[in-house]
């Protein structure tokens, strides 16, 4: 018996089934982030969804779960941090065109969001970033698909 390195797309960590993503993040006013990410496009799954929730679809595999402060710090031994002086992530999404890019980040903005950064153009990838009404750190981003796939 001999022990191979396995190639590197039979990893562990990319097996050929999709994994489901849950993004879990404290906000101070549940009602007002669904709002936000209502204005952005977003949907969110009812079922898992309540006074303490909110299961905002990302995509078929990727969720983010928006949980109040007060329900956030049952989850974990440490204090929460505060979003406002701190970064701790930043989340980033993919879109389909440069031109979605800008309408996210517009949307962002007239819903109460903030710029982040300073776009960035490198031709084959394109973003923008802004903050959410809990100052989380949001990226949208759009990638040359010739250029993804090699």
């Amino acid at each position: 018996m001999t022990l191979e390195t396995p190639h590197p797309k039979e990893s562990a960590m990319t097996q050929k089934q999709s994994r489901k993503t849950f993004i879990n993040l404290p906000v101070r006013d549940l009602k007002r982030s669904k709002e936000f990410f209502s204005k952005l496009g977003f949907e969110f799954n009812l079922q898992f969804t309540d006074d303490n929730a909110a299961c905002m679809v990302i995509s078929q595999d990727a969720c983010a779960m928006l949980l109040a402060e007060p329900y956030f710090k049952t989850f974990t031994k440490k204090e929460v941090g505060d979003s406002t002086k701190q970064t701790a992530a930043i989340i980033a999404l993919s879109c389909e065109t440069k031109e979605e890019v800008d309408e996210i980040l517009k949307k962002a903005v007239s819903a109460g969001g903030k710029p982040a950064m300073e776009p960035t153009d490198h031709g084959f990838m394109y973003g923008r970033s802004f903050y959410d009404v809990d100052s989380h750190h949001w990226e949208v981003f759009w990638m040359d698909p010739k250029t993804a796939q090699s």
